[in-house]
C-alpha cells in the first residue's frame, strides 16, 4: 500500500521537493549576506536615530524577497490541499480503482490510514522546511521590520515557527474530506482552495487575537508613535497617531487611538487627531521655543497619550502553540470524519 500510495503521489511530490530544494538554496545563498549586513550596521550605529534609519534602510534592500519568501510558506500549504488532499481519494472514486483494493483483502480502514499516514506526514514535513528556511533567513528583518510587517503581525506570524505544519496538515485533510463528499477532482480541488482560503482569513481576523486576552496601555507620545505634528491656523496642533507603540518592537498592534487626558477618543490609527491647549505662538511650542522635542513634551505635559491595544512580542511561541494545536484538532477532527464516511456511507 505504501508503494502505491508513493506511485500515485510521486508527480506532486517530486515537484513539491523541486521547489523547496530551490527555496532553501536560495535562502542559504542571501542568508549569509543578509546576517553580515545586520551585523555591520548594528556595530556602527551608536544613537537610536542612526540605528532607526538603518532599520529601515536594511528592510527596503531586503523586502522583495522578505515579501516572496512569506508568500511562498503561506501558498504550499494551500498547494498541499489542492494538488494533494482533494486527488488523493476522489481519482480513486472516479476511477473505480478502490474497489479492486478492497477486493485483495486490504481494509478500507487500512487502506485510508496508509494514504493519509503516508501523505499527510511528507505533507507536514515539506511545510515545515519552508518555514524553518525562511524563519532562519528572515530573522535579522523580524528584528527591523517597520509596523505593519513586524514578527506579530497576521501576515508574517502566518510565515513563522511551527504555525505552517498545522496549516498543511489541516489542508491535506481538509482536501482529502471534500474529495471524499464531493467524489470529483475539479470541484473538489476549487472548493478545498475556497474552504481552506475562508478558514486562513478567519482565524486571524477573528480568532488569533482573542486566543490570549491582549494587552492594553497608555504611552507617551514621541516620534515612535506619531506620524508627524500638523499646525493650525488657531495656533493649535493636529497629531497624527501611528500604529507603532513605544518599546515593544515586534508587537501586533490590535487598535492605537489619541486620546486626551479624560481618556476620551480624539483619532485613531492613521487620523489626525486636534490637540486643544497648546499653542504654537508662545510656550514650549512656539517656533522661537528651542528644540523640535519641546513641542511633544508639553503635549504629554497637558495628559495626551496613545492608546494601544496589543499582543506583545513575548507571546509568539504561546501564540504559535495555541494556533498550531486549533488547526491539529481540526485535523484530527476531519480525519475522524474521513473514517466514518469511509465505513458507513463509501461504496
Amino acid at each position: 500500500m505504501i508503494w502505491l500510495t508513493w506511485r500515485q503521489l510521486r508527480g506532486s511530490a517530486t515537484m513539491t521537493a523541486a521547489l523547496l530544494v530551490m527555496l532553501v538554496a536560495v535562502l542559504a545563498l542571501t542568508g549569509s549576506q543578509l546576517a553580515a549586513d545586520y551585523s555591520s550596521g548594528i556595530a556602527s550605529c551608536t544613537r537610536g536615530e542612526e540605528c532607526a534609519g538603518f532599520y529601515d534602510q536594511l528592510f527596503d534592500d531586503y523586502q522583495i524577497p522578505f515579501m516572496a519568501s512569506i508568500l511562498v510558506v503561506l501558498v504550499l500549504p494551500a498547494m498541499i490541499g489542492l494538488f494533494w488532499g482533494a486527488p488523493m481519494i476522489t481519482r480513486e472514486l472516479e476511477a473505480g480503482t478502490h474497489l479492486l483494493v478492497w477486493n485483495q483483502s486490504i481494509t478500507r480502514t487500512r487502506w485510508l490510514a496508509v494514504k493519509l499516514g503516508f501523505a499527510g506526514l511528507l505533507a507536514v514535513a515539506a511545510a515545515g522546511v519552508s518555514g524553518i528556511a525562511v524563519t532562519w533567513w528572515s530573522g535579522p528583518l523580524d528584528q527591523s521590520a517597520p509596523p505593519g510587517f513586524a514578527l506579530m503581525d497576521p501576515l508574517v506570524f502566518s510565515a513563522r515557527g511551527i504555525a505552517p505544519l498545522g496549516y498543511a496538515a489541516f489542508a491535506f485533510a481538509l482536501g482529502v474530506t471534500v474529495g471524499m463528499l464531493v467524489r470529483r477532482t475539479l470541484p473538489a480541488m476549487a472548493l478545498t482552495l475556497v474552504l481552506f482560503a475562508a478558514v486562513q482569513i478567519a482565524m486571524p481576523l477573528l480568532v488569533r487575537p482573542h486566543l490570549i486576552p491582549p494587552v492594553t496601555s497608555a504611552f507617551e507620545l514621541g516620534r515612535e508613535n506619531t506620524d508627524g505634528f500638523g499646525i493650525n491656523r488657531d495656533g493649535t496642533f493636529d497629531i497624527r497617531i501611528d500604529a507603532a507603540i513605544p518599546g515593544h518592537t515586534g508587537a501586533w498592534v490590535l487598535s492605537s487611538e489619541l486620546v486626551d487626558p479624560s481618556g476620551r477618543t480624539i483619532a485613531a490609527s492613521g487620523q489626525d487627531g486636534r490637540v486643544e491647549g497648546v499653542s504654537t505662538t508662545s510656550g514650549a511650542c512656539a517656533p522661537a521655543a528651542g528644540p523640535p522635542d519641546g513641542c511633544p513634551a508639553e503635549v504629554n505635559r497637558l495628559g495626551y497619550r496613545q492608546k494601544a491595544t496589543y499582543q506583545p512580542l513575548e507571546r509568539f511561541w504561546p501564540l504559535q502553540w495555541i494556533e498550531t494545536g486549533i488547526y491539529a484538532a481540526f485535523t484530527a477532527g476531519l480525519t475522524w470524519f474521513c473514517f466514518r464516511w469511509i465505513r458507513r456511507r463509501l461504496s
